[in-house]
């Protein structure tokens, strides 16, 4: 098992204030004989619609000297994982969770936001300091 992220402690009471049920810490996967881990899995009822959401969450903190590659690292694990959830689970979508300054100043380059969209990325974007969400994309 992997090791958990700087942040992971943060994004899960950032979820828990949201209302969300942490279900799975870390959520497990299966992919053919690889034994993979999703940092988190949660669960949200929502009373207007008599259902429940699912969701898994892949945290990144993008410390570090080069944020492109750690953005790398983290769009193929993204990917990965997000194939092996379909087969899994498909009702469960998956989020990559990120801090809001790196959002503010890496994501929204244009670049990136590219391959955010062509790659059709959910980002959960949290602030370290306050622990809460501060928004869900999509």
């Amino acid at each position: 098992m992997s090791a958990k992220d700087t942040f992971h402690d943060i994004v899960k009471r950032a979820l828990q204030k949201d209302g969300w049920g942490i279900t799975h810490d870390p959520y497990p996967l299966q992919a053919s004989s690889f034994d993979l881990a999703i940092d988190l899995g949660a669960e949200k009822v929502i009373a207007a619609q008599q259902d429940d959401k699912k969701i898994a969450v892949e945290i990144k903190s993008f410390l570090g000297p080069s944020k492109i590659t750690k953005f790398y690292a983290a769009l193929g694990q993204f990917i990965a994982y997000r194939t092996a959830l379909r087969v899994q689970e498909k009702e469960r979508v998956l989020y990559l969770a990120i801090p809001s300054d790196i959002y503010s100043r890496f994501f929204v380059t244009p670049f990136i936001e590219e391959l955010v969209e062509q790659n059709q990325l959910y980002l959960l974007i949290y602030d370290i300091d306050q622990e809460v969400i501060k928004r869900w994309i999509p």
